[in-house]
Order: structure tokens, then C-alpha cells, then sequence
């Protein structure tokens, strides 16, 4: 008799995503994105962390005072990444993300030809720049759902 307690594929992928989120060296948000397609294989991964060849422990990690002296300017999205870092076309794929991604997400996403976002936690849920990114996802056909998936446990964002 096969077991029945396997992991389904939005357990699986997430997981992928989590990993993947467990490689950033942000001290306050580690998010992960695993980007697959139509046969259910993974064409792209990604973290958030610095561009290539920028040295971690050159640049500032905080997230308070002068814009240039926090993490916001110098940090590339997982989504960014897993995009960047894909091997195929990503038409009709589906995106795994720790977290729902920002509306500068939400655009490389639909530009890129991503059809679901599949996500874990949502942080941004009263702003308007998340109104913005939901109206553009609307607007593009590009489905958003969540998913809990409570058995395999990881803190993602502060």
C-alpha cells in the first residue's frame, strides 16, 4: 500500500521556496521564490540578496534612516532573481513565493509571462501600493492564491 502522508505540490515547491529564502543574509526579511511550469518542473529559483559580484558585508542591511544607508536600494526580490536566474520561457508558468510580492514584483511577473502566484504570507495587505499590485494582476488574467503549508515550518518575515 503507497503512503499517504507525501507532500502535495504546493507543499513541495513552497518548501523549494524556503530553502531557497534560508540562503538570504537579511537579518529582518528572508523571502524565497521557486518559479515552475506547466509540467510541474522548476525552471528558476531565487532569495532576496545583492546583486552578483556585490560583497555582503559591504553594503547595509537596516532598514531605518537615509535610503542609502538601509538595504532597500542594493537588495534584488527573489522574484527579481528566480526570474533572472530562469532557464526557459516562463509563459503559463507558476511562482512559489514566501511572500506576496511587491507591485515592482508584480510587474517582471506578468512581463514575464507568469499565469499564478502561489504564496505563504502577506505582510502588505492594507497598503496602496498592494491595491496597485492586485489591480495590475487583475487586469493582466495572472491568478493569486494563498497556501498554508504547516508542515514544514519556517519564520519568514518580522
Amino acid at each position: 500500500m503507497m503512503r499517504l502522508d507525501y507532500l502535495s505540490w504546493d507543499e513541495y515547491f513552497m518548501g523549494v521556496a524556503k530553502l531557497s529564502a534560508m540562503r538570504s543574509k537579511d537579518p529582518v526579511t528572508q523571502v524565497g521564490a521557486c518559479i515552475i511550469n506547466t509540467d510541474k518542473r522548476i525552471v528558476g529559483i531565487g532569495y532576496n540578496g545583492l546583486p552578483m559580484g556585490c560583497q555582503d558585508d559591504l553594503f547595509p542591511w537596516g532598514n531605518e534612516g537615509e535610503i542609502a544607508q538601509t538595504k532597500y536600494p542594493y537588495v534584488v526580490h527573489a522574484e527579481a532573481n528566480a526570474i533572472l536566474n530562469a532557464t526557459t520561457t516562463l509563459k503559463e508558468a507558476t511562482i512559489y513565493v514566501t511572500l506576496f510580492p511587491c507591485h515592482e514584483c508584480v510587474k517582471l511577473i506578468i512581463q514575464s509571462g507568469i499565469r499564478e502566484i502561489i504564496y505563504e504570507t502577506n505582510k502588505e495587505t492594507k497598503s496602496t501600493i498592494h491595491e496597485a499590485a492586485l489591480r495590475m494582476l487583475e487586469a493582466a488574467g495572472v491568478s493569486h492564491r494563498q497556501v498554508r503549508t504547516g508542515r514544514l515550518t519556517y519564520e519568514s518575515v518580522s
